[in-house]
């Protein structure tokens, strides 16, 4: 069973739906028990940093999250996801920043709106942008299929930072992570691949079919 978390921000059900649709048994939870003992966990996310940290840890969801992580339970963080697994964020965040996940250094922030030429750059990205792998090849289990140079569809204003988890990135005003992955097991995108038509279907199932195997 594949738990996607309800951290009462947008996107679940698209996202559900993209995961059944591939082979997925996937149910949206808010129950931290469920997120504990689940076979897999997707973190999708539209919201801000801030809001998704005080509900995750108000709610006992990022200790279960961070307890299933550290059993090995596959796991796969979408846009805000995958920032919610850096040490933290400052979107919307009063003090600096707030925490999130911690399994990868360093602090999700806002995109610049001008390129280092200063062309200005509108904010927030939306739209498709072609992803590089940053192997030159594709060597993740999560873009097995994919080609280096494929389109997905982006929507955000706040960018992970740059860290040895890094295995693909786009461009906008600056290069930034793509994708991000920590041993076989955790994978995270900045783009979503619920409304990235056949190249986002792929990945969801990708997902579905290395999760699958690591149970």
């Amino acid at each position: 069973m594949i738990a996607v978390t309800d951290y009462c921000k947008g996107n679940l059900k698209s996202v559900e739906r993209g995961l059944t649709h591939v082979g997925g048994d996937a149910h949206i939870t808010d129950d931290p028990e469920v997120i504990r003992t689940a076979d897999a966990l997707v973190l999708p996310g539209v919201g801000s940093f801030a809001d998704a940290s005080a509900t995750m840890q108000q709610t006992g969801q990022m200790e279960a999250i961070r307890a299933a992580l550290a059993k090995g339970t596959p796991f796969l963080g979408i846009c805000l996801g995958e920032h919610l697994l850096f040490e933290g964020g400052t979107e919307h965040a009063e003090h600096g920043t707030m925490p999130g996940l911690g399994i990868i250094d360093g602090i999700a922030k806002r995109m610049p709106a001008q390129d280092s030429s200063g062309k200005a750059y509108k904010i927030p990205h939306v739209g498709w942008n072609s992803i590089q792998f940053t192997d030159g090849s594709n060597s993740s289990p999560l873009f097995a299929g994919i080609p280096n140079g494929e389109y997905f569809y982006f929507t955000h204003s706040y960018i992970a930072p740059e860290s040895n988890a890094t295995i693909a990135t786009t461009t906008h005003s600056i290069t930034f992570p793509a994708a991000v992955q920590v041993g076989d097991r955790i994978f995270a995108v900045q783009f979503h691949p619920e409304k990235s038509s056949d190249a986002g279907a792929r990945v969801l199932k990708n997902f579905v079919d290395l999760a699958s195997r690591l149970e």
